[in-house]
């Protein structure tokens, strides 16, 4: 019985904490959203690039500001899903090609849905920021994602 309390009470303090495991489990970068109607906007990012990494993303994170997103960096263009089991913010979740342009986005996505949401074809980068992000800063597929790998 105290185990299991002793257990519970460690999944609820790392859910609780996901902000702080989030700068101890991934890489730190900056990314430009160039929104060509309008302006460019710096995002502080957390780079996703293990499959571990790629499948814990932003689960239990509680707050994510404004600025700030996660970029899922995977090998090749592909068809990519996402999911949000254990998020419990809604996000904007921007499906990214290897020239960094954007090929859809899925907006407000709901919080701890199993429901797949899935790129309008091949892509190699993902993009999770918060929910409304997208709207306000006038972010479409008309915009194009400006990163280091990006620019080479």
């Amino acid at each position: 019985m105290r185990r299991t309390f002793a257990l519970l009470l460690l999944f609820i303090a790392t859910a609780v904490s996901g902000q702080e495991s989030l700068d101890d489990a991934f890489d730190r970068d900056v990314l430009i959203i160039d929104a060509s109607r309008h302006a460019c906007y710096r995002f502080d990012i957390y780079l996703a690039l293990s499959g571990a990494q790629q499948r814990r993303g932003l689960m239990f994170v509680r707050e994510l500001p404004l600025t700030s997103g996660m970029l899922f960096v995977y090998e090749g263009e592909a068809t990519h899903a996402m999911w949000m089991k254990n998020t419990f913010i809604p996000l904007d979740i921007a499906f990214i090609r290897s020239d960094g342009s954007i090929a859809n986005i899925a907006k407000n996505t709901e919080p701890q849905s199993l429901r797949s949401i899935r790129s309008d074809g091949p892509v190699t980068y993902v993009l999770e920021l918060n929910a409304g992000v997208t709207d306000r800063l006038f972010i479409d597929t008309d915009s194009r994602v400006l990163w280091g790998p990006l620019l080479e």
